[in-house]
């Protein structure tokens, strides 16, 4: 199967590169008939950084002050998508000044001379899409003081890339890499001359798109909500562009921009970054509130479920919770075994987090971050939730996922409540994990509660052999709260509490029931535009599940508050064996 695999991929680049050189001895574009804005958003630090000479992507910096981009020898097959997408002519266009504008036209034409025929990593059919998006929003900075020639090898090439995503586009995979496809084959066919014949199949093809991978909950196939974010920015991009030349939007487009604004804002922390699931992060600054902008649509969900997510709301404290089982077979060779893991921010300052995705620091972090007890939630000890096949670091795909995960959402005396549960541990040891967390309506306090619990006959079965491997010592787990890497956490109270003081000058206090061993121990934050893993810190409950009901209470309340008691965490409730 590997080696059929391998031979597919191999195939399928030769035919990429040779339709790259079928495309360049097609007739050239001369110019423009018409150009969008500049819609991307590029950072000035790493504008300056790549004009120093510090080239960060993927995860690799590597000094070359002086070197062209396309003469450093790449570490990985990541670095190579991230140079030839061009995203970083957004950087370099958020500087401005002449020595980026000349270190950007030097960079691109080098890439016409070296790659422009069809050779290089650069062709595929999303890596093109996206340079091609870039190339025109950036074409007034970069054509800026060119002569004739260059021009013309601008334009000659762009069209050759037209020319060769028409041929290619439906070999890029379903969803985020077709999307950036078709929108650098529209924006092409909008803008260059002899090329708006490419614009209509194009659109149709978007459409289809937009029909099966947006669904009626706004959500994608991966359930990674930046992925969501890209593809979000990507329809609302070409709305505008179709606009703008008078052409019309079409209806199933429209609509996905309308289902996925109100799933967004409902993925959306109160500090405006999005929960970091699946392989996704924060989302690049100021993209969201952009794209939300952009598109015009101001519906919201109420709290509840949108993509599988639950979300909790009051004051100024966000909750987002995995309130569903990881991405089916087709899109989770990059999900996390993180169901019933949530996410807690304060204001502008994330408190509780996931580790993230560790895709950019190699294929061990990448495994790690996947999961469970890389998330905020209960693990058994040596187990996920959702359990890796059998294949490579870059394709293994989650196997045994929880195949039951109820969940309410409802009003609680003081505040709102969730109510949650997951079978992913029943086949290994007969158990489900159940999870209930309510937050105050003043957004001040959180009582959370954690349950192990072997239902059925036959579960009971499954975890009377656990325990008989563990010679009758039960089964241990753990749950964990990932901390976000300016929370200073300190445990006081003589053990019984920690405190945990957030740069804004707010301090919250964990609390615990008195069952369960409590540690402060080191983490990791994983996040893209980093060198390397942020150290932080996770709090750790340690137990063991003895009888066929284990129950685990905590709390999370703002010191000023009145604490919530351990009282209260262990106030009498039903028998639930």
């Amino acid at each position: 199967m590997s080696h059929r695999k391998g031979l597919s991929a191999r195939t399928a680049r030769w035919m990429h590169h040779l339709h790259a050189r079928w495309s360049s001895l097609a007739r050239p574009a001369t110019g423009f008939v018409s150009q969008p804005e500049p819609r991307t958003i590029g950072s000035f630090a790493r504008g300056r950084q790549l004009l120093a000479g510090n080239y960060l992507f993927a995860g690799h910096l590597i000094e070359a002050k002086g070197v062209r981009l396309w003469d450093i020898d790449a570490p990985d097959t990541m670095f190579e998508a991230e140079t030839h997408g061009f995203v970083w002519l957004d950087d370099l266009a958020a500087v401005g000044d002449p020595q980026t504008r000349d270190l950007a036209s030097d960079w691109l034409w080098s890439w016409i001379d070296r790659y422009g025929t069809g050779k290089g990593p650069g062709w595929t059919p999303d890596l093109t899409g996206r340079r091609i998006i870039r190339w025109i929003h950036h074409a007034l900075f970069v054509l800026r003081g060119q002569d004739k020639d260059a021009s013309e090898a601008f334009y000659r090439s762009l069209a050759h890339q037209t020319i060769f995503l028409n041929r290619r586009w439906h070999k890029a995979t379903s969803g985020l890499p077709r999307f950036e496809a078709l929108t650098g084959l529209i924006y092409a066919g909008l803008a260059l001359e002899g090329m708006e014949k490419h614009v209509s199949p194009a659109v149709k093809a978007l459409e289809r798109e937009c029909r099966t991978q947006v669904d009626d909950q706004g959500g994608i196939p991966t359930r990674n909500p930046e992925e969501l974010l890209e593809v979000f920015t990507l329809l609302t991009w070409t709305a505008a562009a179709l606009l703008e030349t008078d052409h019309r939007v079409g209806r199933e487009h429209a609509a996905a921009i309308e289902r996925i604004a109100p799933t967004l804002r409902t993925l959306r922390h109160a500090d405006g970054g999005l929960a970091r699931f699946h392989g996704g992060g924060r989302g690049i600054e100021g993209r969201l509130d952009a794209a939300l902008a952009a598109s015009g649509v101001k519906d919201r969900h109420f709290d509840g479920l949108a993509m599988g997510y639950a979300r909790l709301s009051a004051g100024r404290t966000s909750i987002i919770i995995d309130a569903a089982a990881p991405p089916g077979a087709r899109a989770s060779g990059n999900a996390h075994a993180s169901t019933l893991a949530f996410e807690l921010t304060s204001g502008r300052r994330p408190l509780v987090v996931n580790c993230g995705s560790g895709a950019v620091f190699g294929a061990e972090w990448r495994r790690a971050g996947r999961a469970t007890p890389s998330h905020s939630t209960l693990s058994i000890e040596g187990y996920s939730s959702s359990r890796f096949g059998a294949s490579t670091a870059k394709t293994d795909m989650l196997v045994d996922v929880p195949r039951n995960v109820p969940v309410q959402l409802s009003q609680a005396s003081d505040g709102v409540r969730f109510e949650g549960g997951q079978d992913g541990y029943v086949k290994t040891h007969g158990l489900t994990h159940a999870r209930t967390l309510e937050l105050t309506f003043d957004g001040r306090g959180v009582v959370g509660e954690d349950l192990l619990v072997a239902i059925e006959p036959a579960a009971r079965q499954k975890f009377d052999k656990a325990m008989t491997r563990s010679q009758l010592q039960g089964v241990p787990f753990q749950v964990r709260f990932h901390l976000h890497p300016e929370v200073d956490a300190t445990i006081d109270m003589g053990g019984a509490a920690i405190s945990l003081a957030l740069k804004s000058g707010e301090l919250w206090v964990f609390r615990h029931d008195a069952k369960m061993n409590m540690a402060l121990e080191p983490s990791v934050y994983l996040e893209k535009g980093r060198l390397r893993p942020r150290a932080t810190k996770q709090i750790v409950l340690s137990g063991r599940a003895m009888d066929y009901a284990t129950r685990t209470r905590w709390s999370l309340a703002k010191a000023q508050d009145t604490p919530i008691s351990i009282r209260d965490l262990n106030r009498d409730e039903p028998d639930l064996t």
